[in-house]
């Protein structure tokens, strides 16, 4: 992609970081530099063919200006690498004065070039932060809008932005539109029972769903779900020559719809709820069962469990797909190493299409999940909507493999803590259905000191603990428990005389607060080596050599008995009880101390 300017000046705007400048501070294109810089204009329409195309992953960008400098053509020119594997970032090939970098004997040379290209792990993850946060903020300000411009409820708010996108992301096939976009333009306003706003957007949604070979099942209860906004609640009436669903409509195709793109693997709709329930109540909300994980922890346990290319991973309370989005993050990036393209491609679809698999009864959180896994290329073949305790049997329940057990090796779970045992009753369910592998419970601590029982101590039984994470304070103001993530060996009955890990990891290098209007960068702030500290948790429990030393003096490792109740930090932290000299010097100080101001202020008739 190339794109010519004729001023001196106009090859390229960079920001700070020397990143080409195609936004703006609220996260839009910056259609001011994209026009007049050649960098930024080759730049813009190269991302437009990654983002649009499904034939090509990667692209070079050139950007050349040229004028007259005494009568002479003087050049500059510039060419950037851009890739899906690169998050779409426009990297420096290299300076040339023309084009023959490109020519036939040289390719050999780009190509070494381009291939040595790659996003250091800190610019793929400070990507990954800035989309979440310009995300957050819009939703944020949409849900404002909701509340306070269009009164619209707390009931239908999830419900609306969830169909609103699913409405405007159509669907493409082999480079033809199957599904198109929903556009401004197909909503008339009109009054007709069948061709009202509402109804507009549910058929169009209706074809997305069936476009992405939803089964039946799944669409009629999505349906029935929408149904209570799109044509209930009546928001398609018209109000100054627009319906409430069309004013909604444009600020989701303006500042939610661009930021979409699966190979980010953002847990979006996971954000969408979190900014949500920021501002409506959550159901149960007193017994914290419906507060989604935070996507680190989501990824830490993912990597306690080892999860790669082969693992099947199971989640039986779902919520909006989290746990389940970062183990295919991990899954797909173990999978890309396969040379074969054409093997790597046909991993990464059996990845997307059978080693995944989650369980949500409530139909909100259900409805957003699916959307979730369609949104990171369409791993929602096996969500499904039942209650796992009473009416999931352990099967696959659509597809090839229909009513097969799944082979689940790999357990993650934020289970709901009101429920039996604070939840463990989810863990010994789906961990007496799997013959091994790994499983990271994130729960309440004292699930683990009693309150866990009878299940705490059957799970011995099968499997073992072998590591105890004391958490920090990761909910902030969601849910007022203190949790822990409890990670086992599954399939092996525990050992009395084997050690377990416990970890102290209240100080893990964040710093939070809750502020409702905040942005997640100003809520969460990485204040002390946050990267490093969870890097260290996981070398720590893998036992793999560490490359930091922060928790030295906040590890333990001990044993349990099989009763299933001592399972907590703080009941294998060993304090020292026998006095020192120094003990003593204080206590004698303090004591004198003491002494001398009864004497002073006249409290006592004793003297030294």
């Amino acid at each position: 992609m190339v794109e010519v300017k004729g001023k001196q000046h106009d090859l390229e705007k960079l920001d700070e970081d020397n990143f080409v400048l195609n936004q703006d501070k609220a996260g839009q294109p910056n259609y001011t530099n994209i026009q007049k810089y050649a960098v930024n204009g080759a730049v813009h329409y190269s991302n437009a063919i990654l983002n649009y195309t499904d034939t090509y992953e990667e692209v070079i960008a050139i950007g050349i200006t040229g004028w007259l400098e005494n009568k002479e053509v003087k050049t500059k020119l510039k060419a950037y690498y851009l890739s899906d594997k690169n998050l779409g970032i426009a990297k420096l090939i290299d300076n040339y004065t023309d084009f023959g970098f490109l020519a036939q004997k040289n390719l050999d040379e780009l190509t070494d070039k381009i291939d040595s290209i790659n996003l250091t792990e800190e610019e793929k993850e400070k990507q990954t932060s800035n989309l979440e946060n310009q995300i957050e903020i819009n939703l944020k300000n949409l849900n404002q809008e909701m509340q306070e411009v269009h009164s619209i409820s707390e009931d239908y708010r999830v419900k609306l932005i969830s169909g609103l996108i699913m409405a405007g992301l159509g669907v493409e096939k082999d480079g033809k539109c199957i599904v198109a976009p929903l556009e401004l333009s197909d909503l008339k306003g009109e009054a007709g029972a069948k061709t009202h706003d509402g109804m507009v957007i549910l058929n169009k949604i209706e074809s997305f769903l069936a476009e992405k070979k939803l089964p039946e099942q799944k669409r009629e209860m999505i349906k029935e779900v929408l149904g209570l906004v799109f044509i209930y609640s009546k928001l398609y009436e018209v109000e100054n020559d627009e319906s409430k669903l069309k004013k909604v409509y444009k600020k989701v195709k303006d500042e939610i719809l661009p930021f979409f793109n699966p190979k980010y693997h953002i847990d979006f709709t996971g954000r969408l709820f979190n900014v949500l329930n920021a501002w409506v109540k959550v159901p149960d909300g007193s017994q914290n069962d419906v507060v989604l994980t935070p996507r680190y922890v989501c990824e830490l346990m993912t990597k306690l469990c080892q999860v790669n290319e082969n693992s099947y991973v199971w989640d039986y309370a779902t919520g909006s797909a989290g746990f389940l989005i970062s183990a295919m993050k991990e899954m797909i990036k173990k999978a890309n190493t396969i040379a074969d393209p054409n093997l790597r491609n046909q991993k990464i679809m059996h990845i997307k299409a059978y080693q995944l698999l989650g369980v949500e009864k409530l139909p909100d959180i259900y409805m957003l999940a699916v959307l979730n896994m369609i949104l990171m290329g369409d791993g929602s073949s096996n969500i499904i909507h039942k209650n796992s305790l009473t009416e999931y049997n352990g099967t696959y329940e659509m597809g090839d493999h229909n009513g097969e057990p799944f082979p689940a090796d790999v357990f993650l779970l934020n289970p709901p803590y009101s429920a039996d045992g604070k939840g463990f009753v989810f863990v010994e369910k789906a961990l007496n259905r799997m013959k091994k592998g790994k499983a990271a419970v994130l729960i309440q601590e004292n699930a683990g000191s009693g309150n866990g029982l009878p299940y705490t101590e059957r799970i011995l039984k099968n499997n073992t603990l072998i590591a105890s994470i004391h958490m920090s304070d990761i909910f902030c103001g969601k849910a007022g428990v203190q949790t822990a993530i409890y990670v086992f060996d599954v399939g092996t009955p525990h050992d009395k005389n084997k050690l377990v890990k416990f970890v102290d990891f209240s100080n893990d290098g964040y710093t939070r607060q809750n502020r409702k209007k905040s942005s997640a960068n100003v809520n969460l702030k990485n204040t002390d080596h946050a990267d490093e500290r969870y890097k260290e948790i996981i070398d720590i429990v893998l036992g793999n050599k560490k490359e930091t030393h922060y928790f030295d003096n906040c590890t333990i490792e001990d044993t349990i008995t099989l009763n299933g109740n001592d399972w907590t930090y703080n009941q294998h932290r060993k304090i020292d009880t026998t006095p020192t000299e120094q003990d003593f010097k204080k206590t004698v100080a303090d004591y004198l101390s003491w002494k001398v101001s009864t004497i002073l202020k006249g409290e006592t008739n004793e003297n030294f």
